[in-house]
């Protein structure tokens, strides 16, 4: 039996709306469909105020990064507000904190940038949405390649292109780590149609 994976996804002012709620659907439908769930799929913040999203959407995180349980895979979406994260020096201790303890840490779209704040990207191959390509080479190592992918796995860290990619990330894991036959009750379930092309059309002409 595989046992349950607390799924740790992370809000903050102006996060992109569907950076974190494309990989909490993939997730907490995985964990409907399935008995016993494999994943337990909960909101944390820096605090437990209410988060206003891009868009203005009001959302309460379920737990803050101070009283979260011990999460095993930990996502970092992106949005306009990850910007302010870098400058959160409690933040980014946190972040270099779970990447020791998760058994996954991932971004979607600019969440790769705090995660290259702290340090977790250097020398890796990693990607962003494709306007933030070039940003994101101002907070990795030289030896860092940024790839025109739709995502990118590098065993325990992955990154995510813009906003819907989230999703397919989401997917890649569902298959990585339950398989095909539960991947495929998960995107029926969504009616959504997934494929493991890795390349992204978007990604082409930023980096040519």
């Amino acid at each position: 039996m595989t046992p349950q994976r607390n799924v740790g996804i992370m809000l903050f002012e102006e996060i992109e709306v569907l950076d974190f709620a494309g990989p909490f659907e993939v997730f907490n439908v995985t964990a409907e469909l399935n008995d016993p769930a494999p994943f337990n799929v909960y909101t944390v913040a820096e605090t437990n105020a209410p988060v206003k999203t891009r868009g203005k959407l009001n959302i309460n995180p379920n737990y803050s990064i101070y009283s979260m349980p011990k999460t095993d895979i930990l996502i970092i979406p992106g949005g306009a507000g990850s910007r302010a994260l870098v400058h959160k020096p409690n933040v980014i201790a946190w972040l270099q904190e779970q990447a020791e303890q998760v058994e996954l840490l991932a971004s979607v779209c600019t969440g790769s940038i705090p995660l290259g704040k702290a340090g977790l990207l250097d020398g890796l191959s990693v990607t962003t949405h494709h306007e933030n390509l070039e940003e994101l080479r101002g907070y990795v190592s030289d030896d860092t390649e940024i790839v025109a992918k739709r995502y990118v796995d590098n065993g325990k860290i992955l990154t995510a292109g813009g906003i819907s990619a989230g999703i397919d990330m989401s997917l890649y894991l569902v298959q990585k780590l339950l398989g095909d036959a539960v991947l495929a009750k998960t995107t029926k379930e969504m009616e959504y149609t997934w494929t493991p092309d890795l390349t992204s059309v978007w990604h082409d002409e930023a980096l040519a």
